[in-house]
């Protein structure tokens, strides 16, 4: 029998080491293979834990409990905290390739016991059975499109188009957009021109341009310094995903892990059109994904738990980005999640070489000299740098790569890191 949700006798303490134990036990019962847990699983998931608790768990060795089990065990919780519960099965399910239908059947037997009403299940069963209501339209909102024709993915002036456009525009609009670039340089809505000129996106507002919907989430490229590359989309999504209740923002978070641990959608004005797989590096993306989602619940804390897909930020477009990050009360990136390699928009390895060839074609087709404003594509040395940086001076922990490589600190490193050596 279901189990009802508390009243005043509700426990609204974080959980202690024991209730993490049974929460990582439920989460690995309800969403492991006969095998146990994947390695992107089990990366992922660790590095969540934590994150968002400050506990350790090794899934290795979690024991199995039943949904009445668990249930009981979350009698004095409230319904959120036992959403994220049910979240958090599902994003371990959808890290599967593919989704077996009996886990998700198991996640909703879960979710039924917790008397939840199974929202968060349908929109897994709506992937998995082909019709993938809410979340193909989050998808198309959020411009993706498969296919494997990369010049299919240009319009008419070389410049990236997406799956939901604005075809008749709206010229007061992209006019507020395009005076964006004469605004001071720190300022957010300077960045956000700068993101969107470095990989040749239209502004909201041309015709053929992304849907609104899509350009709220780019703003969050700008605020939460993150980069435009398949891992630096699902940092974002994962910091949406927790800023908020909202299942849609959860909903984007499943379905891009999802996909792209398939290799199934390629670029469609946000990623690079080669096949990628977050699986490729799994303890890394799990590190990155795990600090995104804590400086999303952060967030939520100092927010107001507000959508960020919701905020005109338009009307803060003039504020310094400092200013908008201590607006929301975002905290910076761990330095844990610097050294497995997070990125910032205009970062060395913050854009892919697709977006810097479609960036290079609108430059050119309006008589510009392109410029992708310090980022680069992912260079393989450039992790290797960080960590040189940070092990010389833990100062430095925050500074970009491109940062770095510009100012003086730079010119003595290899003298530095050969003194290391010796």
């Amino acid at each position: 029998m279901p189990v009802p949700f508390p009243g005043a006798d509700a426990k609204l303490t974080p959980p202690d080491a024991a209730e993490i134990l049974v929460t990582a036990r439920a989460v690995y019962s309800a969403a492991s293979g006969p095998d146990g847990f994947t390695d992107l699983q089990y990366h992922v998931y660790s590095a969540h834990i934590s994150a968002m608790t400050g506990g350790h768990v090794n899934p290795d060795y979690l024991e199995l409990i039943a949904p009445e089990e668990f249930a009981e065990e979350m009698r004095y919780r409230e319904e959120s905290f036992r959403i994220r519960m049910v979240e958090a099965m599902l994003l371990c399910a959808f890290m599967l390739d593919p989704v077996p239908y009996e886990i998700i059947d198991g996640i909703e037997q879960y979710a039924r016991e917790l008397s939840l009403d199974g929202e968060l299940v349908r929109i897994a069963r709506a992937q998995l059975a082909g019709a993938r209501v809410l979340v193909d339209e989050d998808s198309n909102r959020a411009g993706y499109r498969s296919g494997e024709d990369e010049s299919a993915l240009e319009d008419g002036d070389g410049s990236v188009a997406t799956v939901e456009s604005e075809q008749n525009g709206d010229p007061e609009l992209l006019r507020q957009w395009e005076s964006l670039g004469a605004l001071p340089a720190s300022t957010l809505g300077r960045g956000v021109w700068e993101f969107y000129r470095a990989r040749g996106y239209l502004f909201p507002g041309a015709p053929g341009s992304a849907s609104t919907y899509l350009a709220q989430h780019d703003w969050l490229h700008v605020i939460g310094d993150y980069g435009s590359t398949v891992e630096s989309e699902i940092e974002v999504f994962g910091l949406i995903s927790r800023a908020n209740d909202d299942p849609r923002g959860f909903a984007l978070l499943a379905m891009s892990v999802s996909l792209f641990q398939s290799g199934d959608v390629q670029s469609a004005g946000i990623f690079d059109s080669d096949r990628q797989k977050v699986a490729s590096d799994p303890r890394r993306i799990g590190i990155r994904l795990a600090d995104a989602m804590y400086r999303g619940a952060i967030v939520a804390s100092n927010f107001n738990g507000q959508d960020l897909l919701s905020v005109n930020w338009l009307e803060h477009a003039t504020k310094s980005i400092g200013e908008v990050r201590e607006m929301i009360g975002i905290p910076e990136k761990s330095a844990v999640a610097i050294r497995a390699g997070s990125v910032g928009a205009f970062d060395v390895g913050g854009i892919t070489r697709f977006q810097i060839a479609a960036g290079e074609r609108m430059a050119e087709s309006l008589g510009l000299d392109y410029s992708s404003f310090g980022a680069t594509e992912p260079v393989s040395n450039a992790g290797k740098l960080r960590r040189l940086v940070v092990q010389i001076d833990p100062d430095k922990r925050h500074k970009s790569v491109s940062e770095l490589t510009g100012s003086d600190f730079f010119s003595g490193i290899i003298e530095k890191s050969r003194a290391l050596k010796n």
